[in-house]
């Protein structure tokens, strides 16, 4: 897990104290510094008109500019929207890499009985060769077994190459004298080869080489000075010897050199493998619960683990170029690493050949048929100065837009101009407007350029750059302090990526500046609050944070706002929440938060509870993990809640659920828990210790299943306002201060 600050920008200018960005309360950073498509990342999220096939693409592989790609599909058509007729192609198309379009060479792999598929393709070294495996019995009327020569320049097979297999080949790599295969078969040639063999470039024929697994075999590769075969699958043994889904085998005889026994969940499996000059990098796919989905990187010099990314969903391809690792799955939880937590499903992912946190490039497809798995395959081609990824799979769509099995990402050209920034402005006290807003989000550009205009001027008052991921947006903002007591400033602000493609402006966002500081916000900031929401913004679903932190908060579901009157005399106004599925969640995961406290303040006459504000491991679904929480029971009455060993709580005596405005404190360090209402002290306790996981503050809503008296809704219904954690306890003597300020002129 990568943990840590997200990093403040220091430079100071003029009139504008620039902030961007930072922890507080322990925020889990969730990458590293991100970079444009410049380095490292190599190329745009802008999918490319691609023919498409009827069927799933399963295989892919590269020559000079070509694209090969094989499957289970009959047909190929034209990229949506263009003209074109469809035309026959039997598992297997060739492609122009830089334009999309099939090339004249046309190829059908067919079987007699059963359904013929083509499940990997390798090129030879000297690009003269493409070998073909999976399960079928002639390639243009050539018979062969499971795995065919195609002479790349006449696109014909190579009657001379007879190997036979009479099992599915799945996973195939090549030298100058030598293929390895490993799939289903327990025989080739008839002689005993259980799931991986090898055998010569030349005729096909068996090579002594001898790696018996006991089950099939998905992924083969070589180790770049061409000694040892890496080998993945399903698999527990190799030779008799323990080594569940992963081995390292001597290329020539087959003998075990590195072996992983208990290295790999036994309900997951190995489903592709990648090397590079430094490293070896495999997919990974599991079944059931407590599975490994997603990648590990190993040393070539030793074999031993490098990294491990723990994110879930199954791992279908990975591609390591130029110090990036690209690969193809269903991600859908990455909460093991510190980034987005289980939820929607991302099917591209780019991170370093030398650690897990994710790069800002974010195509997308969506499951598509089959198995609904999206993207399977994976390569790189070049043609001229230009570089494309292509991707084959079972998705119909690609950013959003129809394209079936195939699809691809060039090296330049991006066009797509990040999300439109959401603005907030406030201003505490004479002298300066905090301007903030959320950070912007684009596919394939994660450091991103903010341009702040005042009062519609066309002349930028500051620029800004900050980093961000789909999963991170952190507010960024700036103080400026040119300002006049008294007098409405406007502001609106615009996104730019590295290519210069920029975002609409912003909505307008105006204050007016104060004769007077506000003293509530200034002593609760002054107390140290690391995460403050005053719910005065004009525009979801931001909620901007008034801290130094920069903590904001992102609404679901359109919460009421700009609700009067507010729980803190002056200008502010509160927020309201309907009771069934509204809630704003911290836009940063933190980690485990061991001291802490919680300040809100509430108004309802709900007779159906609903939790407050709270800790949970989950932002847009149910959390798994929750407590540090205070909820409302049906009668009324508060309860603060940690899990430590058991669940410990505190409960006021008396009902709040008056329609009148209640400041709640809860609070736990190392003299244990307190619960405060309305500035009074109502019960304390001397547990020390909660849950220990990373995750988010949800205020509104969360799961409260197991907790004693669960109300009838774990939906809060009613207004808060003024919520604030603080990575301290709260002296008695600050909350009744809170308390008293809150009604003062």
């Amino acid at each position: 897990m990568h943990t840590g600050l997200l990093h403040r920008s220091r430079g100071l200018a003029g009139a504008l104290a620039l902030t961007i960005a930072t922890t507080g309360l322990g925020v889990v950073a969730s990458a590293p510094e991100a970079s444009a498509i410049t380095p490292p990342v190599a190329f745009t999220a802008d999918s490319l008109p691609t023919w498409q096939t009827n069927g799933i693409v399963w295989a892919l592989a590269q020559s000079d500019g070509v694209v090969f790609a094989g499957g289970t599909f009959s047909a190929l058509r034209p990229p949506q929207g263009t003209s074109g007729a469809s035309r026959p192609a039997v598992n297997f198309a060739a492609f122009d890499a830089a334009t999309g379009a099939p090339t004249k060479c046309a190829l059908s792999f067919t079987v007699k009985t059963g359904t013929a598929t083509v499940r990997a393709l390798a090129v030879s070294p000297d690009k003269k060769t493409l070998y073909a495996g999976g399960y079928f019995g002639a390639v243009n009327g050539t018979q062969v077994s499971s795995l065919a020569a195609i002479d790349i320049a006449t696109c014909k097979p190579r009657a001379s190459f007879r190997a036979s297999f009479p099992a599915t080949v799945r996973a195939l790599a090549v030298t100058n004298d030598t293929v390895y295969a490993g799939g289903d078969f327990s025989t080739v040639d008839g002689k005993k080869h259980q799931r991986y063999a090898a055998v010569k470039t030349s005729d096909g024929s068996v090579l002594p080489f001898k790696a018996d697994a006991d089950a099939p075999g998905r992924a083969v590769a070589l180790t770049p000075d061409g000694k040892k075969a890496v080998l993945g699958g399903d698999f527990f043994t190799v030779n008799g010897t323990d080594s569940h889904a992963l081995a390292v085998v001597d290329a020539k005889s087959g003998a075990v050199t590195k072996s992983y026994p208990g290295f790999i969940e036994k309900n997951s499996v190995v489903k592709t493998i990648d090397t590079d000059a430094t490293g070896i990098y495999t997919g990974n796919e599991g079944t059931g619960s407590g599975v490994f989905d997603g990648r590990i990187a190993l040393n070539t010099s030793n074999f031993a683990q490098r990294w491990r990314d723990t994110c879930l969903g199954a791992t279908q391809a990975v591609k390591s170029y130029k110090g990036v690792l690209y690969s193809a799955s269903h991600a859908h939880d990455c909460s093991g690493v510190g980034e987005f937590p289980n939820g929607r499903r991302r099917h591209f992912l780019a991170e370093p050949t030398t650690g897990t946190g994710k790069l800002g490039w974010l195509p997308d497809t969506n499951d598509g048929i089959g198995e609904g798995i999206g993207p399977r395959a994976l390569t790189i081609a070049t043609s001229g100065a230009t570089s494309y990824l292509w991707s084959g799979g079972e998705f119909t769509t690609v950013n959003g837009s129809p394209a079936q099995g195939l699809t691809r990402f060039a090296s330049t050209g991006d066009k797509g101009a990040p999300t439109v920034p959401v603005v907030s402005a406030a201003a505490l006290k004479p002298g300066g407007v905090q301007v903030r807003w959320r950070a912007s989000f684009d596919t394939d550009d994660s450091k991103l350029t903010y341009k702040v205009y005042r009062n519609g001027s066309s002349t930028p008052l500051k620029t800004v750059q900050a980093d961000s991921l789909e999963w991170s947006r952190p507010q960024v903002g700036f103080t400026d302090t040119s300002v006049a007591t008294g007098k409405t400033y406007t502001y609106r602000v615009t996104a730019a990526d590295a290519a210069g493609n920029t975002s609409a402006l912003s909505a307008t966002a105006s204050v007016t500046v104060p004769s007077a500081t506000e003293h509530y916000p200034a002593a609760v900031l002054s107390d140290g609050a690391k995460l403050y929401w005053r719910y005065d913004d004009r525009t979801a679903p931001f909620a901007a944070d008034t801290s130094s932190s920069n903590s904001s908060g992102v609404m679901v579901n359109g919460p009421s706002l700009r609700k009067t009157p507010s729980a803190v005399k002056g200008p502010s106004t509160g927020i309201g929440f309907n009771g069934s599925n509204q809630l704003v969640y911290s836009d940063h995961r933190y980690a485990h938060p061991t001291t802490f406290s919680l300040e809100t303040w509430f108004k309802t006459t709900s007779t159906k509870g609903g939790k407050l504000i709270g800790f949970g491991d989950n932002t847009l679904s149910t959390s798994k993990q929750y407590d540090k929480h205070v909820y409302m029971t049906n009668a009324g009455k508060l309860v603060f809640g940690v899990r430590s060993g058991t669940l410990k709580t505190l409960v006021s005596p008396k009902a709040y659920n008056d329609g009148k405005w209640h400041q709640v404190v809860a609070a736990q360090g190392s003299s244990g828990m307190t619960l405060y209402v309305d500035g009074h002290l109502l019960t304390s306790n001397k547990i020390t210790t909660n849950q220990d996981y990373s995750g988010f503050w949800r205020v509104g809503g969360d799961t409260l299943t197991g907790w004693p008296s669960r109300p009838t809704s774990d939906f809060f219904n009613g207004q808060l306002d003024e919520t604030a954690v603080y990575a301290r306890v709260l002296t008695s003597a600050q909350v009744a201060a809170h308390y008293k300020l809150a009604s003062a002129t």
